[in-house]
């Protein structure tokens, strides 16, 4: 007989064998409290990363409830799925709990047909996503249903399950022996993910022809690439979280969510587009040349791709963490653009208008025209806004960086 994976043997039996998520199912906590009181009658969504222990949760609640269980995933399951746990459910009349995996892949109409029996109280469900569920779950399910948050697993959790594989009898019952640091280094490449903790460990007792565990086994058996799903809500989080970082001032910060952005696989070119705009957006005239230094790291990523072009990428995060900052360039794209929308197809004043016919020099255009470098310095006093907008003020310079001497000379021109 083949033995089950070690992440299939050590699921948890009880609440107290579930780590992590002392927030939820800790002693004295409300779900804990409802669990054990037998009381889970309303639909629950819970909300976290992989491997954190949603699908064990369930499982347990099931269990110490005394509810039928039907599980399936979201990505294969269909209405006939849903059909058949309806139909076990009044057949044993019997509370049953349909526990449905990846939820945020059930379609609106999916999970439209599931509203009524959970409504009824013919199913009990409990939906597990990684997503947002106020984004990926429809309102009228989600309104019905408690919504519980789950945190990624910390490394002290992650060593916590991984000692007690290496001791329990239905685990590796202390057969083989690791050291506290090549421990730690199996919950740091987890990444959070108690599943993964035991999957690393046991490729790596696969590996191992002796009775400890190497470093280098280790190593061996765990492909390193970080989790970065382009499609996920985590995709978008790291992209605000380097924006938020450059915008703030924090070079290092700026330069781990590059990182992670690199080390995940993302489009450099995807980057350095964000970092361009960027440029703009927070920094603008305050540093005029973190527009050039972006730009130039562009023709890097274009001429050296990955990894070669991961300097250029870092290098242009840390000047534009460190450039001072301005959003008055932002600012002035935002009120021309809400005067246009009031103002429509305002007519061009008509000293400004180029007389190209006799006939446009008879009805005025160009008339008025005062030619800058006429005058002293270069500079006039003449009205280049619609009659309607005249005295608007689109463009406000910050005193910061470069925009305080372009402060000076829009005051010298008043």
């Amino acid at each position: 007989m083949i033995d089950k994976p070690l992440a299939y043997r050590m699921r948890p039996e009880t609440l107290d064998d579930f780590v992590g998520q002392e927030h939820l199912v800790g002693k004295n906590m409300p779900l804990r409290i409802a669990i054990e009181n037998k009381d889970i009658s309303s639909s629950i969504i819970l909300w976290g990363p992989p491997g954190c222990g949603k699908t064990t949760l369930a499982r347990l609640i099931s269990k110490i409830t005394d509810a039928e269980f039907a599980s399936m995933s979201a990505v294969s399951a269909g209405k006939k799925d849903v059909e058949k746990a309806i139909q076990r459910s009044r057949l044993f009349n019997r509370k049953t709990i349909l526990f449905l995996d990846e939820i945020h892949r059930f379609n609106k109409a999916q999970q439209d047909y599931l509203l009524p029996f959970v409504e009824n109280g013919t199913l009990v469900l409990i939906g597990a996503t990684t997503e947002n569920p106020s984004f990926e779950v429809i309102s009228a399910l989600l309104s019905r249903s408690s919504v519980f948050v789950l945190n990624r697993l910390e490394e002290k959790d992650l060593i916590k399950i991984l000692s007690r594989a290496i001791e329990s009898e239905k685990g590796l019952n202390n057969k083989i022996k690791i050291s506290e640091e090549n421990k730690e280094l199996i919950a740091q490449l987890a990444n959070g993910d108690a599943r993964s903790v035991l999957n690393i460990l046991e490729m790596a007792v696969s590996m191992n022809s002796g009775n400890e565990i190497l470093k280098e086994d280790i190593e061996n058996s765990v492909n390193k690439k970080l989790k970065y799903d382009k499609h996920g809500e985590e995709y978008y989080n790291i992209i605000s979280a380097l924006h938020k970082s450059m915008r703030d001032s924090d070079a290092d910060g700026a330069v781990y969510w590059t990182m992670r952005m690199i080390e995940g696989g993302e489009d450099p070119k995807y980057i350095i587009r964000r970092m361009i705009r960027f440029a703009s957006e927070d920094i603008g005239n305050a540093d005029p040349r973190a527009l050039q230094v972006a730009i130039g790291a562009k023709q890097a990523v274009e001429f050296l791709g990955y990894p070669e072009c991961d300097t250029a990428l870092v290098q242009t995060a840390v000047y534009l963490a460190t450039a001072p900052k301005s959003n008055k360039i932002y600012e002035a794209v935002n009120r021309a653009k809400e005067d246009i929308s009031k103002t429509g197809n305002l007519g061009v004043p008509l000293h400004l208008r180029n007389a190209e016919t006799k006939l446009m020099k008879d009805i005025g255009y160009g008339k008025g025209y005062q030619y800058a470098h006429d005058y002293e310095g270069a500079k006039v006093n003449q009205e280049h806004l619609p009659e309607e907008l005249k005295g608007h003020k689109y463009y406000e310079p910050t005193d910061r960086g470069f925009e305080k001497e372009i402060r000076e000379r829009m005051k010298e021109r008043e």
